[in-house]
């Protein structure tokens, strides 16, 4: 595992940039890290207890608090501020960003839920 060189949250608060000590650089959407949380109210208490998260779209980073040498809080715009990233977790986003991305679009279409809080999603057959 790689420790970060640099965190910056972008000046419009929309995303992490991180850069490691392995050369390697990810810039991480708020709403990606929001619906990625690693705190049980979004993960739950094991596999298959999850909570989809939808309406995540205009989430913005309100602050970071670092925890010890190893992590990040993130808290952001909506409130939610449970949840540790640790470097170890942030690089893994970063190395699946396109297929973890890929995997919740599905999921809030098939579950019918949009990105924007103000939307609803009919399905038509």
């Amino acid at each position: 595992m790689s420790t970060p060189t640099k965190v910056i949250v972008r000046e419009a608060k929309d995303a992490l940039l991180i850069e490691y000590s392995d050369g390697q650089a990810y810039t991480l959407p708020a709403e990606f890290l929001r619906v990625y949380s690693p705190s049980a109210e979004v993960r739950g208490h094991g596999a298959g207890n999850e909570t989809l998260q939808f309406g995540k779209r205009n989430v913005t980073i309100a602050s970071l608090v670092k925890a010890g040498n190893y992590a990040l809080q993130i808290v952001f715009s909506d409130g939610h501020d449970s949840g540790i990233y640790s470097w170890q977790y942030l690089q893994e986003l970063g190395e699946t960003q396109d297929s973890k991305w890929s995997a919740y679009l599905k999921k809030i279409h098939e579950a019918g839920l949009s990105r924007d809080l103000d939307s609803q999603v009919i399905k038509l057959l």
